[in-house]
């Protein structure tokens, strides 16, 4: 069985990504950042400087979230809400339902998520700035 996989040098891509586009102007990293695998398990995360206590843990419930579903976080928590079919999903472990997870695709074949948080503008700014790490290797992944 053979099955593609995000590799390490993809995910710096990613963190690289998220991090030029993201963060805020200053010698300091602003956003923290998670990158996971198509099981779910982390292949690299980066805590910023000014990170809350709660941020690390945030991007990767959310990149896990976005992996776990093959849909953003921020849909996923749309499609969860309130008394949806669905709600009974928010009681798994490690999903979140707030923004800022995407996953990152092939085609139909998911190959991990990006998770993302502590973005100036909150939920929207750090769906936005996980997609913009997906779409650093976009190319990689047609």
């Amino acid at each position: 069985l053979m099955q593609p996989n995000i590799s390490v040098a993809q995910a710096m891509q990613i963190v690289d990504a998220v991090i030029a586009e993201c963060n805020l102007p200053g010698d300091l990293i602003t956003v923290s950042i998670a990158v996971v695998d198509r099981a779910g398990q982390p292949v690299m995360q980066v805590r910023a400087d000014t990170a809350s206590p709660h941020n690390w843990e945030l991007a990767f419930r959310k990149a896990y979230t976005a992996r776990t579903f093959r849909r953003t976080s921020l849909d996923w928590r749309d499609r969860t809400a309130g008394d949806a079919e669905a709600s009974g999903q928010r009681a798994l472990a490690n999903v979140v339902p707030l923004g800022g997870g995407v996953p990152i695709m092939m085609g139909d074949e998911p190959l991990g998520g990006v998770g993302v948080s502590g973005a100036g503008g909150g939920q929207s700014a750090d769906s936005a700035c996980a997609a913009a790490g997906v779409a650093a290797i976009a190319d990689e992944l047609e």
